[in-house]
């Protein structure tokens, strides 16, 4: 075998583990694209089956520390005490009425803790308090257990000093705001029987993106392709 003859050979072997490399790598992507789609799906079905569930007694901030945030968030609960309007919070929210604010009441609860309120979403001239509905004296609360959105937005951080908030950071909320033994969760509050009333809760977005079957199918596509090339590798020997 001459120099040439070596060198093509080399090239030959370099392609074909090249072929296997790309074959098994996306094998293993589209496999895993499966899996996930699964487990989406199955993700989806639990957070339907907890929202539409009847309302449970709202957890303490014991009970929670307890608990699994991905198998109770979003779980139906419920909860009576007074708001503490006084130390409300607004948070930035882009909605589908528009952007605006979320309304963000502290509720000292019967028990004795205290939980933040997602009382629901206002449009800009809504919010200074005097615009929107007040509730004082005692009250019930039924709504979607949610986890605290720490830190801020994807481009925008939270500056509690300004009293700028681009997420419900519940932690951070509660620190501002003084508020003692505070549970590490939110409440999204239902929507009220009066849908022109403000805030208007009950704007929970319960959209999980599933795309995994197209990427599976792309993954599976381009390792078609990897093994039509291996093939033709094999095949060729020039």
């Amino acid at each position: 075998m001459n120099q040439d003859e070596r060198g093509r050979a080399r090239k030959r072997r370099a392609l074909i583990a090249v072929s296997l490399l790309a074959l098994f790598t996306f094998l293993a992507l589209g496999v895993w694209q499966i899996e996930r789609r699964a487990w989406k799906l199955a993700l989806i079905a639990a957070v339907e089956e907890r929202v539409h569930a009847p309302p449970r007694q709202a957890p303490s901030p014991h009970t929670w520390r307890t608990m699994d945030p991905r198998r109770d968030a979003y779980r139906h609960v419920t909860i009576r005490g007074r708001f503490l309007n006084d130390r409300e919070t607004l948070v930035q929210a882009l909605t589908e009425d528009g952007a605006g604010f979320w309304v963000m009441t502290p509720l000292r609860s019967d028990a004795g803790f205290v939980v933040l309120i997602n009382r629901g979403f206002v449009p800009p001239e809504r919010a200074a308090p005097a615009t929107r509905r007040q509730v004082s004296g005692v009250t019930g609360v039924t709504g979607l257990l949610r986890t605290s959105e720490p830190g801020g937005s994807m481009l925008r951080s939270n500056q509690p000093t300004q009293g700028r908030w681009f997420s419900r950071d519940v932690a951070a909320i509660a620190h501002a705001r003084g508020l003692q033994g505070a549970a590490p969760y939110f409440i999204d509050a239902d929507a009220a029987p009066d849908r022109t009333a403000w805030p208007r809760g009950g704007m929970t977005v319960l959209a999980f993106p599933n795309n995994h079957l197209i990427y599976s199918i792309t993954w599976f596509g381009l390792a078609a392709l990897s093994l039509t090339g291996l093939v033709l590798v094999l095949r060729d020997r020039r």
